[in-house]
Parts: structure tokens; sequence; C-alpha cells
């Protein structure tokens, strides 16, 4: 085993400075993982990156694309034959076809190319040609994300973290029920094992659908082609002194153990040790509409998240000694087009206090960290509209379920992001001074001028931040 270990290293390690070699010296390549929690809006932002890259009118704050330096971007094969493409051409056809709609959520794990011919500027334009940079996108389901936290974690931890943070939440109550009436020494019975595991992934699937974040282990969400197998049939426990050989306790922990190994480990060696940018993608307005345990809840949860990243610079060398290290991370707060333009430094101040704690820790190990408040693809309008003898900033839009136009004010976030994260700390249950409403909006039709991309909201800082100093 220790053995077949190296050797799989070894040989990986040879692959990555193949790579590395390859990258550095002919056409460099930039690896962008996309990843996010449920409903963030990891394939809108993809989609509408890569289009308004291709069609660069929208994107005066990328420079590189102000200046004229990238000449063209063309879509290739993506470099890794053993991974699905991402459908690139269904979802720009569904945001932006006669009848816009949201593409479908992200399912599985896929990669886009997007290469684009760059003309340096400046000083050195006359001394060298157009060279070409790759920018391989990673998408995966938020799903899985969190289960990177699960790596350093043993079973007993984890069933203890789960139980204890679930406690207080009415929609486990039945799973804690089943759980407090289970004897964890009992020997192993196939049926009660899989009557846990059922019940626990319907706890999982209600606390996704009520604004929660912290939903592991992600694949009970997402199975595929594991469901109903063993490693996917475990549940937290309350863990007893001495369980026996053979023990309900001991079988759950194996299956935990194998779950870690067989499905979370290979995702986190195979793809996270090869990004080299990472973007974040957080729903925000939701979880705040959520209440202050949501909040808490996601504050958490991203600091889990960061948890599992190995921040740093990118030096040459290192690269071949170390592997990559992601040297750059963007906190992003999507659907900023649900405030009006006036509330966006709020919600970027509230992102930026929200991951705070991870931040810290990436800023130490030497990566760029930045937050700020994005819409990938922008959906409604602003408006001031009379209310109570003054005016109320408000967004308009086509409601998702009814197709009908409204206005919509969400409330105001508060100045002090205090004032959110303290009621959340804290465990309230509900806010002290004020409710923050959310509201579905489907994408409007679009009528694309030659040369631009699908509007959005500061979709083009972000792509600075994040490949700017590349191009």
């Amino acid at each position: 085993m220790i053995i077949g270990d190296i050797a799989d290293g070894l040989s990986r390690g040879a692959s990555t400075i193949g790579q590395t070699v390859s990258g550095a010296l002919f056409e460099p390549t930039i690896r962008l993982g996309v990843t996010g929690l449920s409903r963030a809006g990891k394939t809108v932002f993809i989609t509408s990156l890569v289009a308004n890259l291709m069609n660069r009118a929208r994107m005066p704050q990328l420079v590189a694309a102000a200046d004229g330096a990238i000449r063209t971007a063309y879509l290739q094969p993506q470099p890794d034959d053993t991974l699905p493409r991402f459908d690139y051409e269904s979802h720009l056809g569904a945001l932006t076809g006669p009848n816009p709609h949201w593409p479908d959520s992200t399912r599985a794990i896929s990669e886009l190319r997007l290469s684009l011919r760059v003309q340096p500027t400046g000083m050195i334009a006359g001394l060298r040609g157009p060279r070409t940079v790759h920018l391989d996108i990673v998408d995966y389901p938020g799903e899985w994300l969190l289960d990177l936290a699960l790596m350093e974690k043993s079973y007993g931890q984890w069933s203890a973290e789960t139980l204890a943070r679930i406690a207080p939440r009415p929609l486990a109550a039945e799973y804690l029920a089943l759980e407090s009436a289970t004897d964890p020494n009992a020997r192993l019975d196939e049926p009660v094992a899989r009557r846990l595991a059922a019940q626990f992934t319907a706890y999982l699937t209600a606390a996704r659908e009520a604004g929660f974040s912290d939903c592991t282990p992600g694949r009970f969400l997402l199975p595929g082609d594991l469901a109903g197998s063993p490693v996917l049939t475990f549940a937290p426990l309350t863990q007893p002194d001495s369980p026996p050989r053979g023990a309900l306790w001991r079988e759950m922990e194996r299956r935990y153990d194998a779950y870690k190994r067989e499905v979370v480990k290979p995702f986190f060696r195979d793809h996270f040790s090869r990004i080299d940018r990472q973007v974040v993608l957080v729903d925000a307005l939701g979880a705040i509409h959520a209440g202050p345990q949501a909040v808490e809840d996601m504050r958490l949860a991203m600091t889990d998240i960061l948890s599992a990243f190995r921040p740093g610079r990118n030096a040459w060398l290192t690269q071949f000694l170390l592997g990559k290290r992601v040297e750059k991370i963007l906190f992003a707060a999507t659907k900023a087009d649900h405030l009006h333009h006036l509330q966006h430094p709020r919600l970027t101040a509230i992102m930026q206090a929200l991951v705070g704690d991870a931040k810290s820790r990436a800023d130490f190990a030497g990566a760029q960290t930045a937050a700020m408040s994005i819409a990938a693809l922008r959906a409604t309008t602003e408006d001031t509209v009379p209310h109570n003898g003054g005016t109320l900033n408000v967004v308009r839009g086509e409601l998702l379920h009814s197709g009908k136009r409204a206005a919509f004010y969400p409330g105001d976030l508060p100045e002090d992001p205090m004032h959110l994260l303290g009621p959340a700390r804290d465990g309230h249950e509900r806010w002290l001074d004020g409710d923050y409403s959310v509201m579905s909006f489907a994408p409007q039709p679009l009528t694309l001028k030659p040369g631009e991309g699908p509007p959005h909201i500061r979709l083009d800082r972000a792509a600075q931040f994040l490949i700017g100093d590349r191009l």
C-alpha cells in the first residue's frame, strides 16, 4: 500500500512537472476553479465570463480587453480527456435565446478551455509577437465542495460536530429521534443502517432548501452511480465508550473512512492540486433572507472550505517541488442585481466580514484575496419610486414563476456588517431590527450588438483580479 502510494505520487509529480514546463516555456495556462455553495450561480458565472471574454465590449475594467491586447479568444477541446466538457453553447442559448431561462445547475464536474491570443503592449510591444494564453475553467457541484473539510476529520469528530450543529433545527427532528433510538453498540443490521442514511439524506435535502450551507456529505445529495452503495450508507451517531467489533458504530466509521478515501480524496488530488486561481461564489442575500442561523452556518462553511486550499504564490521552481498553490482567491457575493447599486458597497462589506477568518489565513500564506459583489448576468433594471412621502430605490424585473414584471425592494442592508454577524454568532433565530426579502427573477430578453457579451455587474473587475496579470 505504501509503495503503491509512493509510486502513484511520483507518477503524478512527473505529470505535474511536465505540464508546468510546457506551460511556463511555451503556452502558459491559467487553471481557474469555480466553486460555490448551492444556487450561487456557478453555471451562469462561467457562461457569462466566457461569452464576455469572446465579445469584450462590456469588459472595460479588464485591462487587456480595454487596451486591445486580447486580439481574439476561441474555444478549444479541454485538456483532460476524462472530464466532460462544460456545455457552454447550451447554457448560453438558455440565457440569450428568444425565451431566456436559467440553465440547469451543475450536477457533475466539467471543464472548458478558452484560448486567448494576446499581443503585448507598451515598451515590449515591438519586441514580442502575439502569444496564446489558455484559460482552463473547472466547474463542479457546490454540493461536493464542503466535503473537502472532511479530509481532516475523523468519523467521531464529524458525528459530534454534526449532531451538535443540527440539534436546534426543527428540520432535523425526525433524524435526531431515529438516532437517539438507535443503539450504536448493537450489531450491524443493514436495514437499520439504510434507514439512518435515508433519514439523514432527507434532512440534508430539507436543510439545503431552507438556505443552510453545511450539508455534508455532498454526494448524499448528488449520488450519481454511487446511489445505494455502502460508501453512501452511513450517518452521524453518538459515540459510545467502547464499541465492540461488528457494532453499528464500527461499520459506520469504516464507511465514512471509505467515503473520504474513495470519493473525497481522489477529487481533491486530481483537481485541486492543479488549480492556481480560485473564485468562490456565495449567495449571501439568500442566507441573509434565511436568517441569522443560516448566515452563521455560511460563515463557518466558508472557513472550512478555505482550509482545504493551499494558498500561496506560484513561484516557477516551487511548482516543480510542491505542486501548484492557489495564488489568487476571489470571494464573490452573487445576484448583486437584486439590489440597487447604492447598496452594493454594503453587500461587499458583508461578504468581506463573512470570509474574514478564511481571508486572513489565505493572506498570511501569501495569496492575493479580494471580495466583491457581482452579477454574472444582469436580470433587472434600477428605478426610484414614491413611497410614504419620499422615494425608494428599487429594482425591476420579470418574476421567475409568474412572468409578471414587478418592482422589488429587499430592505436596507446595514452599513456595519456586525449588525448581521453579531446576532448570527449569538444564535438568534431571527433578525432583531428588520427583515430581508429575496425575489427570483427570470433572465430578460437580450438584444446584443456585435462585440457585446451579456450584461453583467463587475464581471470585468472579477476577471481583472483573477487573470488580468497573466494577460
